[in-house]
C-alpha cells in the first residue's frame, strides 16, 4: 500500500475567497507554505501522494476575478510545488482532487476531465495525476466510472476516493456500495480487471447515529462491500452467456478493413470499401439481456 498525505486548505476562514486562486496574494502565498510544510511532513512519515482538494478555489459569483485568472494562479501555485518535491527529493505524485460546488458555490475544477485538460498544461505534468471521488463525479450527474476510465487511460489515476452518494444531494460521503449497486460493481470490475495497483482509499463517514461499534461495522462495510463486487467481477467475466454475449457483439465480417494506425494503404482500403448498412442493422445488440444478467450475478440468483 501506497501511503497518501493530503492538506486542508479550505477549513480555516482566511480561505474563504480561495486558497492558490485568492485575489490576496498573502493568502496564495500562505497556501502555499501550508502545503510545502505537509509535503515536508508527508515525506518524513513515508508518503508518496500528495492530494490536493481545491474545496474553496471557486467563486459564489464571477463579479471577484476573472475566472482565467484564478486558472493562471493554480497553474503557478501547483508548478511551484512541483519544483519544491524535485528540489528536496521527496518523489511524491500529486493527485488533483475535483469537485462542482461546495462549499463554494462554483468551484474551477468541477470535474476529473476538468483536471485532466489542466494538467497537461503543467510544467511537469508526468508528475500530477488525479484523485476521483465517486460522490464528487456523482454530484454533478456524471457516470463515476467513465472519468475513472478517462483517467487510467491517461496514466492519470494516481489514487481514488470510494464512497456513495444519492443522486441531487450535496456530498454524502455515504458507505461505499450503499446506495448505486450497479455504478460500484462497474466501478471495482474495472479496477480489478485493469489492475489499478494504486490506493483505494474510503473518504467515507458512518451514520451521526452511530457510536464507537457502529464506526466499525461501517469501516467493516466499505471494505466488505468493496470485495463482494470484486467477487461478483470474477463471476460475470466467467459467466459463458455474459461472455458470449460479448464476443457477438463484437464480431466483425470477413473482409471489414481493420482499423489500427493510419497508413496511406490502409486508408485505400478503407475508402474503397463498400460497407452493407442493412446486414450491419441485422447484427444483434441484446444489452437487455446482457444488463439483467448483470442483476441476476449481483443479486445471487445466478
Amino acid at each position: 500500500m501506497v501511503p497518501m498525505t493530503t492538506v486542508s486548505l479550505f477549513f480555516h476562514p482566511v480561505f474563504r475567497d480561495g486558497a492558490f486562486t485568492a485575489n490576496d496574494p498573502e493568502v496564495r502565498a500562505y497556501a502555499l507554505q501550508k502545503a510545502m510544510r505537509a509535503m515536508d511532513l508527508g515525506a518524513e512519515l513515508g508518503a508518496k501522494i500528495f492530494v490536493l482538494w481545491g474545496g474553496r478555489e471557486g467563486v459564489e459569483t464571477d463579479a471577484c476575478r476573472r475566472a482565467d485568472d484564478a486558472i493562471k494562479h493554480l497553474r503557478e501555485a501547483v508548478n511551484y510545488l512541483c519544483e519544491y518535491n524535485i528540489d528536496r527529493k521527496y518523489g511524491f505524485k500529486l493527485a488533483m482532487e475535483s469537485k462542482p460546488n461546495e462549499p463554494r458555490g462554483d468551484i474551477y475544477m468541477a470535474t476529473t476531465g476538468h483536471y485532466l485538460g489542466f494538467i497537461a498544461t503543467l510544467n511537469h505534468p508526468e508528475m500530477v495525476g488525479v484523485n476521483p471521488e465517486v460522490a464528487h463525479e456523482q454530484m454533478a450527474g456524471l457516470n463515476f466510472l467513465h472519468g475513472v476510465a478517462q483517467a487510467w487511460e491517461a496514466g492519470k489515476l494516481f489514487h481514488i476516493d470510494l464512497n456513495d452518494q444519492m443522486p441531487g444531494r450535496f456530498d454524502q460521503d455515504l458507505r461505499f456500495g450503499s446506495v448505486n449497486i450497479k455504478a460500484a460493481f462497474w466501478l471495482v470490475k474495472f479496477l480489478e480487471d485493469v489492475g489499478y495497483q494504486g490506493p483505494r482509499h474510503f473518504d467515507a463517514h458512518a451514520y451521526r447515529t452511530e457510536d464507537y461499534d457502529g464506526v466499525m461495522d461501517f469501516a467493516r462495510g466499505c471494505m466488505r462491500n468493496y470485495l463482494i463486487f470484486k467477487e461478483k467481477a470474477g463471476r460475470w467475466n466467467s459467466d459463458r452467456e455474459i461472455q458470449a454475449i460479448l464476443k457477438e457483439v463484437g464480431w466483425q465480417s470477413n473482409g471489414t478493413p481493420k482499423l489500427g494506425a493510419y497508413s496511406k494503404k490502409g486508408a485505400a482500403a478503407l475508402l474503397a470499401h463498400s460497407f452493407d448498412k442493412d446486414a450491419i442493422m441485422k447484427k444483434s445488440l441484446p444489452y437487455e439481456r446482457l444488463d439483467q444478467l448483470t442483476i441476476d450475478v449481483l443479486t445471487g440468483v445466478r
